[in-house]
């Protein structure tokens, strides 16, 4: 569910990808979503961060908490 400025986005998105049979693609959702809200560079770090992720002196619970943040990274750049 989208809200403020994202909604907003959403409207004028809406109207603008490309559609077919009337349903715009998850992945061409996506990738208009994230080229907006998060930047190739922002990516591109957030994935060399969770490639790099070690548990060193993090507890386990620490180290899965972070793994599952950066994990959202990982197929997007």
């Amino acid at each position: 569910m989208l809200s403020g400025e994202a909604e907003d986005w959403w409207k004028f998105a809406n109207q603008t990808l490309p559609e077919e049979e009337n349903v715009i693609a998850w992945e061409v959702f996506k990738e208009s979503f994230l080229g907006n809200y998060f930047s190739r560079d922002l990516r591109k770090y957030k994935v060399k961060e969770f490639l790099d992720l070690k548990q060193g002196n993090m507890t386990f619970g620490e180290y899965a908490s972070k793994f599952h943040e950066l994990m959202k990274y990982w197929p997007y750049y």
